[in-house]
């Protein structure tokens, strides 16, 4: 069976030693590797309660639904804990950590930043909440063309689409996890 999300590595070929390694966690240790994962606790809950996985495939399948399940509160929920694009967090954790790597490929000169500091702007007054987009391997035009096109979304249309990144961000961040 395909996966059906992009994910790196996903065949299996690479990692199995991350899922042994993740089924073998204590529950607190999974379940906060989770969070920085997706913010979300039923989300967590439905990854963390599937184990022991067979294997990396299994594993991410299974993230992937659940993630596909969230409602739209829990996906609220999870963006408080994203910063806007453009901005690195301060703080040495894991979910700050990874957040400065899927932003890598955002240029930090003035003028870029500027202007993602705009389209942040002009797409928090138009939809009420930060923008989100899966950011790895993205330069920062790509993403200025992304938020300027998602500004013509209606409010369902971009939902869905948040609720999209959101899930390729937490399938990447499960590989992070399982890639120790």
């Amino acid at each position: 069976m395909a996966a059906a999300y992009p994910v790196p590595g996903s065949s299996g070929e690479f990692g199995e030693s991350g899922v042994a390694r993740f089924n073998e966690l204590p529950a607190e240790e999974a379940r906060e590797l989770l969070h920085a994962c997706c913010d979300v606790p039923a989300w967590v809950e439905a990854v963390l309660c599937g184990r022991p996985y067979a294997d990396r495939r299994r594993l991410l399948e299974h993230a992937d639904l659940a993630a596909r399940r969230l409602t739209p509160t829990e996906v609220d929920r999870a963006l408080a804990a994203h910063p806007r694009i453009g901005d690195l967090p301060a703080d040495s954790g894991r979910e700050s950590s990874w957040s400065r790597g899927e932003q890598r490929g955002v240029e930090r000169d003035e003028a870029s930043l500027r202007q993602l500091k705009e389209v942040n702007l002009d797409y928090e007054r138009r939809f009420g909440r930060v923008f989100l987009i899966c950011a790895a391997g993205m330069t920062s035009a790509q993403i200025l063309d992304a938020a300027r096109a998602r500004l013509g979304h209606d409010e369902a249309t971009e939902r869905r689409v948040v609720a999209e990144e959101l899930r390729k961000i937490a399938l990447l961040r499960v590989e992070r996890v399982l890639d120790g």
